[in-house]
């Protein structure tokens, strides 16, 4: 049994900063992607960016160079910093945990109940 838990979304002006934390607990294996996904109304869910154990890291061009993703492998948490926020960022974050286990080729994934981020005047 897996969960994920997120905090820090909000309302936020155009250019702001926004924070979003995740903290994963429960049985998982060590050799994770934790990541960050978003949708926005009408649309698809899609990668922010997802960072690997060693801190290797993935980011959809749209957020590069404005989000910066980071994990803490201690206390199981995975994070979003967002700056310079555009009302296109505006959706529901999720946090997503996927790994397979040794043995296995099957994927398995894990989500938070999402976290809406609105960037508005």
């Amino acid at each position: 049994q897996v969960q994920l838990v997120e905090s820090g979304g909000g309302l936020v002006q155009p250019g702001g900063s926004l924070t979003l934390s995740c903290t994963a607990s429960g049985m998982f294996s060590s050799k994770n992607i934790m990541g960050w996904y978003r949708q926005a109304p009408g649309k698809e869910r899609e990668l922010v960016a997802d960072i690997m154990r060693g801190s290797t890291t993935n980011y959809a061009d749209s957020v590069k160079g404005r989000f910066t993703i980071s994990r803490d492998n201690v206390k199981n948490t995975v994070s979003l910093q967002m700056n310079s926020l555009k009302p296109e960022d505006t959706a529901v974050y999720y946090c997503n945990m996927r790994w397979t286990w040794l043995g296995r080729k099957d994927e398995i994934t894990r989500w938070g109940q999402g976290t809406q981020v609105t960037v508005s005047s």
